[in-house]
């Protein structure tokens, strides 16, 4: 592979504190100082300017559906999906069929990743058997197996003594636990947040009281065990205020938020469009607004996509029946830029950690920095770019996203693992 030089880039890297304009090299699919001349003549240039360069984003949340679900997507085609979106490492959810709660599966999963995928992908395991929340997984096994984290992603676990069980072997495994905070018994039937919208469109309403419910649960138990628990999309204002209070009494947990519940609100499902249906669902601007707070203050940590896709035939129902869930690793970059830099009027850098080096830290995944010797994983893009998102036309299997047809603003124009380009701007290389 020959070396790597990208010129005149803003270069962007919250783990080294770099922004400046200037150079980036890397040799061997490593950042490197710099070449030497023989080096620099044979090397592959990329005329950057004008172009942010940035670390490979980090998605911690997102559904491959490998295996048993791969009419929805696989580890190739949601790769290529991530690819095109600017990430270089991903974290892929257990909920597959069977779900990943062995350790065979985990190296099924695994052999298929190390087969199919074009960027870096890792795999969890379940916290119960089947995720059916009644019975502890293998944690061990699943640990030694490769997983990064543990998580019952769909079906929140509802017993309280199991959960701590979880917790407890988790720390002794030094592994982390992602919770879908969800209190089953207040969103039986429920397809939508609770409140002035839902009434008016005659749907069934989902509380935030349901989120809100765990988290505090969750809080308790990993005062009580000393487990790290990351709390999936937060969604609800009063989560924001308890993950607040909690942080500052120093307690093990941390949170994300996705990009649709930064940028939408329950009003958007005016037209029963079910590419609005999702898992918290869409709330209110109250909370939609507390959220982004959650974000600028450091309340909640990362921004994570939940890329769930689904094919058109399942999401091409009754509002009641179609699945929850969303496209979201193409869109990612540009939704969030369109909120956090222009709305919320954050600092680049800081979303740029958002979505690099903070994700990559709280799973210890090597990724997220350009230091010299770390992994060469680069992200190209330029944010003031407008495109239109066609998602017919991109690299998942499904198309079921609420930006399709939407002129976007901020394109990814590379993608770089290990110093190939994968993602030109235009196709998977």
């Amino acid at each position: 592979m020959p070396a790597l030089w990208i010129k005149n880039a803003r270069v962007i890297d919250p783990a080294t504190k770099r922004d400046a304009v200037g150079d980036l090299f890397a040799n061997n699919g490593r950042m490197v100082a710099s070449l030497s001349p023989a080096e620099r003549k044979r090397a592959k240039v990329i005329d950057a300017t004008g172009l942010v360069a940035c670390p490979g984003l980090v998605d911690v949340h997102v559904h491959f559906r490998e295996p048993g679900q791969t009419h929805k997507e696989t580890i190739a085609t949601g790769s290529q999906a991530a690819a095109a979106g600017g990430f270089t490492t991903v974290v892929c959810m257990p909920n597959t069929s069977p779900p990943a709660c062995t350790a065979g599966t985990i190296q099924f999963i695994n052999d298929a990743i190390k087969r199919d995928a074009v960027i870096k992908v890792y795999p969890t395991g379940c916290i119960t058997v089947d995720m059916k929340g009644q019975a502890l997984a293998p944690i061990g096994s699943l640990k030694r197996a490769g997983v990064v984290a543990i998580t019952d992603d769909g079906d929140c676990v509802q017993s309280n003594e199991l959960m701590r069980r979880a917790c407890e072997y988790a720390r002794m495994f030094d592994l982390s636990i992602m919770d879908h905070c969800q209190d089953h018994s207040m969103t039986q039937g429920a397809v939508m947040n609770e409140g002035v919208v839902s009434t008016r469109l005659g749907l069934r309403g989902w509380p935030n009281a349901a989120e809100d419910l765990i988290v505090a649960r969750n809080i308790i138990l990993s005062t009580y065990t000393g487990a790290h628990i990351h709390m999936q999309h937060i969604s609800s204002k009063n989560s924001v205020e308890l993950l607040r209070r909690a942080k500052s009494r120093n307690i093990r947990v941390t949170a994300e938020a996705t990009p649709h519940h930064i940028a939408l609100t329950d009003e958007a499902l005016g037209t029963y469009d079910p590419n609005f249906k999702m898992n918290p669902p869409l709330r209110t601007e109250e909370d939609r607004q507390a959220i982004i707070a959650g974000l600028k203050d450091g309340t909640i940590d990362i921004v994570a996509t939940d890329h769930a896709p689904h094919t058109n035939y399942e999401k091409d129902k009754e509002f009641d029946f179609a699945p929850n869930g969303i496209l979201g690793s193409e869109t990612a970059l540009p939704v969030t830029l369109g909120v956090l830099l222009r709305e919320a009027k954050m600092k680049l850098p800081r979303i740029i950690d958002l979505m690099t080096r903070r994700p990559a830290d709280l799973f210890k995944l090597p990724a997220g920095s350009l230091a010299t010797d770390a992994a060469a994983d680069i992200c190209l893009f330029d944010p003031n770019e407008k495109w239109r998102y066609d998602a017919a036309k991109g690299f998942s299997k499904s198309s079921n996203s609420p930006w399709n047809g939407q002129t976007l603003t901020g394109k990814v124009k590379s993608t770089i693992v290990d110093g190939r380009v994968v993602f030109d701007g235009q196709r998977i290389r």
